[in-house]
């Protein structure tokens, strides 16, 4: 049970840090509102720059807890998070494409994770009853 409760953490620790990924494309977008080098744009193209710096250092914490393919294929969710903050931020519309679309992608990465689960689970029957350097 307490691993599962670690891998739920990171897996939510792996959202946030997507979410807080998603708002760099806010700030650059934001930025390209601004003149060449006037203190918006500087202040906006300097904020993405810290955003993907956390998420730099965010994301080779997650990758050291759990499968490279499991954190990159949430990653995906980035595209909900980009229609989310168009239509909140920029009033930009939701087709029912860009729906669609977005539930393809949350399906893929669940199914994807439940699939993932299931490898875990095989795992751990077949590889901690016998102890081993880590223990």
């Amino acid at each position: 049970m307490g691993e599962r409760r670690r891998r739920l953490g990171v897996l939510l620790a792996l959202h946030l840090l997507l979410m807080l990924y998603s708002t760099s494309g806010i700030l650059s977008k934001t930025a390209a509102r601004y003149p060449f080098m006037s203190t918006g744009f500087i202040l906006s193209y300097g904020g993405m720059i810290a955003v993907l710096g956390v998420y730099a250092i965010g994301w080779q914490q997650v990758i050291k807890r759990i499968p490279l393919t499991t954190a990159y294929a949430n990653r995906a969710v980035t595209v909900i998070w980009g229609i989310i903050w168009g239509a909140v931020l920029f009033h930009e519309g939701v087709s029912p494409l860009k729906v669609v679309g977005a539930l393809v992608v949350l399906a893929g990465v669940v199914l994807f994770a439940l699939a993932d689960s299931e490898d875990a689970s095989a795992a751990d029957g077949g590889e901690t009853r016998g102890g081993g350097a880590d223990e």
